[in-house]
């Protein structure tokens, strides 16, 4: 018995061994042996294609993609015209998912939405009820509260469907067939446009006005030679669905001539005062930008100073129409506001134009012409296949209209030969081998009711054979001439004009595009004026009315009782003014930026115009109307470095500023000046050394450089000024004790750059340190301020002009412990004759 079972248990494990075999040398035949590189790349190509067909690219005949062609054809198999009852959307996604596109519910809805959506769609294909978003970003409510049916103009998209226009395929499953293409009348993808993202590509063609486009493949039929120039004299543009204004035309040509462009698109907007305040009100906004989130972004960047000049932003858009409210700040020009907005936020947006579509499944980038061209060409084809199957239907019904009439004409023996048959197919025989007719006619004679023997229907189904007839030679006539099929193209696109068409929602501005925004401000001459506080403002220059000589004067700021004017020059609205400040940097500032304000007013603070670092101020503020050449800015640190660099260096303006000079540690720049390459320099140091040196021995440098040493300081000392040493003038050194004098120019004599200087006034213990040195003239008015405040103002003819080894006379009575810690020109409140007197000349130099 072992040996049985031990035999029995060898042959189960040969056949096992034998049956796995089998199965390896199976699976082996199976397996394919490929490269993985090789593998990857074909998987990759063949996902890509999926996707740049299947998925983000329209078709150029009917401009749509396959997700959006689908929910169009299901709506149309549910009977859901423009004057049938709505459906759930839940019901259409339903549809469209268990039959056609086999993705998610998401994708599906989401295009539905967006059919739905007019300011999405210029011309929307679905016409929803309920909530289906809005411009604000809000998304529409969930498919199952949503309803919705086809808009009008969608039936002449799905027109002649049934008429075997177009080619069907089978759908994912071989259920169901779908159309590959839609026959649609309406070139949607020039009206509604398209935006995808496929692999390695993505399209985005802009909206257009329909009786625009329309018009055009009119006269494109009419004129098949027709230039682009022709066309853009009737496609002006794109056509957005929330209007807005596109500037320039020189993005529009080339989009239209290559198939790739940029636009500019700008928010609609107009002024209104409210409430004595000036407003910027946004009637309209530019194309796929959402309206809370522009509002957000307006609100943050106004926060963070990036805009300036908004004291508050509102929503007041209705039922009527969008309005977004802009209050301004009293001291803000509104021109500048605006031009901010348009630089800093999403009120204008440019939007590249990249006309991609499938060209017989082929990705192309197609002109202006050529896309009308293929619809036209789809169209002819449409019409071509329409109007065989209308002649292949009439010429049936003709056959069997005239076997009716044969019967008709030989009633009596019709009559006969049914009557006396046996059965229907006795009669069916007898007929065709009597009237020699086909089987076809002779079943619709023995069909035929016994109403159409009387006379009046006999009379019609022979008017109806003859009306066929002619039918069908009108029908022949289309197939055969290619001008009667052109024809019908116009006359049908003429009705759609008839029907859907529409004024141009988005307006188009043709200007220069290399103009900038600030050329859109008014240029006019200012008066500008900078008080020793730092706050700045501009006036027009109108303002001061030209007086005879002896006349009082216009007050040209009110300020508070301890500031003062201590720079007032004419300028430009588009000039520059260069702003250096003590960590080296240099920042430029529009004139036209700076706040417009009255005579009174006080103007605003210069670092609230700058993007200041902490701890940075503003030491010197220069006005430039134009970069000349030969022409050099002197940079001075409290080390006593100097650096000379080209005026051209800083001609660039950029945001942030740029650094002016690279300082060494604990070093700040503390003052600029403007030279000519030919003139004198002179240095002042807080323990009373004066350099005076020629500019000529300073090399020009580059921007970003150190400079090199212009005078040689003792211990503890640092320069405490810098003036241009001009003959004729004095130079008035004040010291912290408030003693000080003047003294002429020509008593410092010239001396190499970096050396130790002269003596320029003696700093003893009676007169402390010097805190100020400026060169002036006998008729300038000072001001001397105290570290409490207190100030003196007098004229430079008052104080004592003499030598340079002095300790000069008292200029001020001070308080113990209290200081002088500056000392400053001032530029008189009363500015006479300032338009027609040499003091203008003055200013403006």
């Amino acid at each position: 018995m072992s040996e049985n079972n031990n035999n029995n248990q060898e042959d189960i494990s040969k056949d096992n061994s034998n049956k796995f075999e089998e199965i390896k040398s199976e699976k082996e035949d199976r397996i394919i042996v490929e490269q993985l590189s090789k593998e990857m790349k074909r998987s990759y190509l063949d996902y890509a294609m999926s996707v740049i067909v299947s998925r983000a690219l329209p078709d150029a005949r009917d401009g749509l993609k396959p997700v959006h062609r689908r929910i169009l054809y299901a709506m149309s198999e549910l009977g859901l015209t423009h004057s049938k009852t709505y459906k759930k959307c839940a019901r259409i996604v339903g549809e469209v998912l268990g039959k056609y596109h086999p993705h998610g519910d998401t994708a599906v809805y989401d295009s539905l939405v967006r059919l739905a959506q007019d300011f999405s769609l210029r011309y929307p294909l679905v016409d929803g009820q309920g909530n289906f978003g809005s411009i604000d970003g809000d998304n529409a409510a969930a498919m199952r509260y949503t309803e919705s049916r086809m808009q009008k103009i969608t039936e002449s998209v799905l027109e002649d469907i049934e008429k075997n226009t177009v080619e069907f395929r089978e759908n994912f499953d071989g259920s169901e067939t779908e159309p590959t293409i839609l026959p649609t009348k309406v070139p949607l993808l020039l009206i509604n446009g398209a935006v995808g993202i496929a692999v390695g590509m993505a399209t985005n063609i802009p909206p257009h006005n329909l009786t625009e486009i329309c018009t055009a493949i009119i006269k494109t039929i009419e004129n098949p030679e027709i230039e682009v120039n022709e066309l853009l004299e009737i496609v002006t543009g794109p056509d957005f669905p929330t209007g807005g204004i596109v500037y320039g035309t020189k993005g529009i040509k080339l989009a239209y001539t290559t198939g790739k462009g940029k636009v500019k698109i700008r928010s609609k907007i107009h002024f209104e005062v409210i409430r004595n305040k000036e407003t910027i009100i946004i009637d309209e906004i530019p194309y796929q930008v959402g309206k809370a989130d522009l509002i957000i972004d307006i609100a943050r960047k106004a926060k963070d100073k990036i805009i300036e000049g908004i004291s508050d932003i509102r929503d007041e858009s209705d039922r009527d129409g969008m309005r977004v409210v802009i209050e301004l700040k009293k001291d803000a020009n509104k021109e500048v506001v605006l031009n901010q907005l348009f630089k800093h936020s999403r009120m204008q947006t440019s939007q590249g134009i990249n006309m991609l579509c499938l060209v017989n499944n082929v990705p192309r980038s197609l002109p202006l012409k050529e896309i009308i061209q293929i619809f036209i060409k789809h169209r002819k084809i449409i019409i071509i296949k329409r109007t065989q199957h209308d002649l292949t239907k009439a010429e049936k019904q003709a056959h069997i209209l005239l076997g009716l009439k044969v019967a008709i004409e030989n009633l009596d023996k019709t009559i006969k030969i049914v009557k006396e048959s046996e059965n229907a197919k006795t009669a069916k025989l007898e007929l065709i081998n009597v009237f020699s007719i086909d089987e076809v006619q002779a079943q619709a004679i023995l069909d035929m009711k016994l109403q159409k023997l009387t006379g009046l229907e006999r009379g019609k189904i022979i008017e109806d054979y003859n009306n066929l007839l002619r039918k069908i030679e009108e029908f022949k006539e289309i197939l055969e001439s290619d001008s009667l099929q052109y024809n019908i193209i116009k006359e049908e696109t003429q009705k759609i004009i008839d029907k859907y068409g529409d004024e141009r929602k988005t307006e188009l501005i043709e200007y220069d595009e290399d103009i900038d925004i600030e050329d859109l401000i008014k240029s006019e001459e200012d008066v500008v004026t900078i008080t020793h506080a730092g706050y700045i403002k501009r006036i027009p220059l109108e303002t001061y009315k030209a007086q005879g000589r002896g006349g009082k004067g216009v007050i040209a700021t009110s300020k508070k009782e301890e500031d003062f004017v201590e720079q007032i020059f004419i300028a430009n609205t588009h000039s520059y003014l260069l702003c250096f400040t003590n960590k080296g940097k240099i920042h430029w500032l529009k004139v036209y930026k700076i706040p417009e304000g009255s005579r009174q007013a006080k103007g605003k603070a210069i670092i609230n115009l700058l993007p200041l670092s902490e701890g940075e101020q503003v030491t010197t503020i220069m006005p430039i109307k134009e970069f000349k050449e030969n022409h050099f800015l002197v940079l001075i640190t409290k080390k006593g470095i100097v650096k000379k660099t080209d005026l051209k260096e800083y001609s660039k303006p950029r945001n942030g500023g740029v650094r002016g000079i690279v300082l060494d540690e604990n070093d700040e720049l503390i003052k600029a000046l403007m030279t000519n390459g030919s003139q004198e320099v002179m240095l002042a140091t807080a323990k009373g050394n004066a350099s005076r040196f020629s500019e000529k021995d300073m090399r020009s440098q580059g921007r970003a450089t150190r400079g090199s040493r212009g005078i040689k300081l003792g211990e503890d000392d640092q320069v405490i000024g810098a003036i241009i040493a001009e003959k004729g003038k004095t130079i008035l050194t004040v010291t912290k004790s408030g003693f000080g004098k003047r003294t002429d120019v020509e008593d410092y004599r010239l001396i190499r750059r970096g050396g130790k200087g002269v003596i320029n006034i003696k700093t003893s213990e009676r007169n402390g340190d010097v805190v100020g040195v400026i060169a002036v003239e006998e008729d300038n008015e000072l001001m001397v301020i105290s570290k409490n405040g207190v100030t003196i103002r007098t004229r430079a003819s008052e104080i004592s002009c003499i030598g340079r080894n002095t300790q000069g006379v008292r200029i001020m009575r001070l308080k113990e412990e209290d200081k002088v810690v500056s000392v400053a020109k001032v530029i008189i409140d009363s500015e006479e004759e300032i338009n027609s007197t040499d003091e203008e000349k003055e200013i403006k130099e």
